[in-house]
């Protein structure tokens, strides 16, 4: 079932089998940068619907800032491939140039910017396909759930799986969006700028607010949602084949100019055709990338496969998130900023608990903001660029260190890290009482989670550490304590096991006077003492706890606990015997009263009392 689900485990020697090229990196890395065209410059013209008509003057303005940001987002980040080829992202650039704390910022800012990335990008493409289909807005949030938990399982298959898997409607959409916008374009050309729609769009809204600074400035903090997913790129480079950094740099310039392309061409066509954004809570919504589609190519053959292609598209471009999340974790719990399991790869080369716990927190943002794009937006852009802006400032130190006399890159990297980081303040004031301000208050938070976890691995390391030689300590063998029910094989076993550890040997049973339970004074005699006696071993004891209240596991925790105390330079051995089922469904059939036994000797216990379970596989 397993193998048919996720395919079968891949050996460590194959590897190189799982890294991609370039066209195959679009699809894995590039999607989340691709699909905020869709997303983006809808984001902006919101924002300016209170303007109405005079709201599409500005937007051509906006998206021609947002472009010279992501112009030199893009070269920095072809440096930091080339100076990291193991995987640069922001928190490697950090580490290496800025320090720890500096490190925590960016691996914070990027986690959380992935998770969203996760959820925007889903609840775009369900957006995109009730604007087709109205009926299915009652069902938006089921839809983005199932879109969910489909990309877990391609990301669990592995990379190159899901790539390959992905490509085909990667390069539909850009190849359909292209050639309509081409046709927009020239029909805009021939008509001296003022086309006839195919299908007239909504009209533009009445206004209901004057222009003002603040409105053009939130319509840009909301645009630059169309940045993220650059870094991508430069976080994931070592799965790519070689030569690596080569084919990492075309994929990065791949996307960033199908990306500007779009950008452009999706804000100069809106202000042609007169389409402005629809309310995303209204009856009536539409995505703006509908109606411009509608209004090049009518409502058409044309249009739907265009539209299925944005749709498929949108709904994947959460797959970056799953390429690039799980990576990072592990930088992270390489670092021992979180658990060690995120650094160990799964049965496809994958690192499995990265994609799960990104299915799970996305999963949680979709449910608590119902699956609606333009709720999740004021989230979304302050993580993608505070990790740009730590990552730059980064590269500038790199620069400075490594080649100075190469001015060029230093004052790209510094241009980047100021327009970035300018880019960051106004994402923050502006969309700071819209919901910018959960962010401000988790990044701290995951930053202080990630100090934590370190400490306890350095306070773990502290305290097991030992380079002394050998100390051989002299002392009494341990007492044994047999935690059983009745006299049966499990019991039988777990004697014959405790007869080898100690000539101190006790069975303590725990016997409600309610329940049908045979009490084990009775064949004692037959049944254990005499074959002990016979043997020549040691006598074994035995003690009946009478519980009056039913209870099982304080008056036995209690017992061992008396043995503790009365016998502080002995260990303890508490045996305990284990049933194993041959079928995973038949546990639910038995009580799993060890498991919980020694979770609490484990809890209470203390060092002397040492916990042994001797398992009983049933044929």
């Amino acid at each position: 079932m397993l193998n048919w689900l996720l395919g079968k485990p891949i050996p460590d020697d194959r590897a190189d089998s799982e890294h991609i090229g370039p066209a195959t990196g679009v699809a894995v890395l590039g999607l989340d940068a691709l699909s905020s065209a869709a997303y983006g410059p809808e984001a902006a013209l919101t924002l300016l619907i209170p303007l109405g008509a005079a709201g599409l003057a500005y937007s051509l303005p906006i998206t021609g800032v947002i472009a010279g940001v992501l112009a030199l987002v893009f070269l920095s980040y072809r440096q930091t491939i080339h100076a990291y080829p193991d995987g640069g992202g922001s928190y490697t650039v950090a580490k290496e140039n800025l320090g720890n704390r500096a490190a925590l910022v960016a691996g914070a800012a990027l986690a959380l910017d992935y998770i969203l990335n996760v959820a925007v990008g889903i609840s775009a493409g369900v957006g995109a396909l009730v604007s087709i289909f109205p009926d299915l807005i009652a069902h938006r949030l089921l839809l983005c759930l199932v879109i969910l938990v489909l990309l877990t399982i391609a990301n669990l298959r592995g990379v190159r799986e899901s790539g390959v898997a992905f490509m085909l409607p990667t390069w539909a959409f850009v190849i359909s969006l292209f050639g309509i916008l081409a046709l927009g374009a020239w029909r805009t050309w021939t008509s001296g700028g003022h086309p006839l729609a195919v299908e007239s769009p909504p009209p533009l809204p009445l206004a209901v607010a004057p222009v003002s600074v603040w409105i053009v400035v939130r319509a840009f903090a909301s645009g630059c949602t169309a940045l993220t997913g650059v870094e991508a790129v430069s976080n994931g480079v070592p799965i790519f084949r070689k030569p690596t950094i080569a084919n990492a740099n075309r994929t990065l310039t791949a996307i960033v100019g199908v990306l500007l392309i779009l950008l452009v061409g999706i804000a100069f066509l809106c202000r042609a055709y007169g389409i402005a954004a629809t309310d995303p809570d209204g009856a009536g919504y539409r995505s703006v990338l509908s109606m411009l589609i509608a209004a090049i190519v009518g409502r058409g053959p044309i249009y739907f496969t265009a539209m299925a292609a944005v749709v498929t598209v949108l709904a994947l471009s959460a797959n970056t998130s799953f390429a690039d999340f799980p990576r990072l974790c592990r930088a992270l719990a390489e670092d021992r900023y979180l658990p060690d399991a995120f650094a160990v790869r799964g049965r496809r080369l994958v690192f499995t608990q990265g994609i799960l716990l990104l299915a799970l927190l996305a999963a949680l943002l979709l449910v608590a903001f119902k699956g609606i794009t333009d709720n999740l937006i004021p989230l979304f852009a302050v993580g993608a660029f505070l990790a740009f802006t730590v990552s730059q400032i980064g590269m500038v130190k790199h620069g400075r260190r490594e080649n100075p006399v190469a001015r060029l890159p230093i004052v790209l990297n510094a241009l980047g890290a100021l327009a970035t980081g300018l880019t960051l303040l106004v994402v923050v004031v502006s969309k700071f009482t819209e919901g910018a301000w959960m962010t401000v208050l988790i990044l701290p938070l995951m930053v202080l989670g990630f100090s934590r976890v370190n400490q306890h691995y350095l306070d773990v390391a502290a305290q097991v550490a030992w380079n002394a030689p050998l100390t051989v300590v002299p002392g009494r063998r341990p007492a044994v304590l047999i935690a059983a029910q009745s006299w049966n094989k499990m019991t039988l076993r777990a004697v014959q096991f405790a007869l080898r550890l100690s000539d101190d040997v006790t069975i303590v049973q725990v016997r409600a006077q309610s329940a049908k339970m045979r009490d084990m004074t009775a064949d004692w005699q037959q049944l254990v003492a005499d074959p002990v006696r016979a043997a020549g071993l040691p006598e074994i004891k035995l003690q009946v706890l009478t519980s009056n209240y039913r209870q099982f596991f304080t008056p036995l925790v209690a017992h061992v606990l008396a043995w503790r105390n009365t016998n502080p330079d002995r260990d303890i051995v508490v045996v305990l015997p284990d049933l194993v089922v041959k079928r995973w469904y038949q546990g639910v059939l038995h009580n799993h009263r060890g498991a919980i036994l020694r979770t609490l000797l484990r809890l209470r216990g203390g060092p002397n009392v040492v916990i042994v379970n001797t398992p009983f596989y049933l044929e």
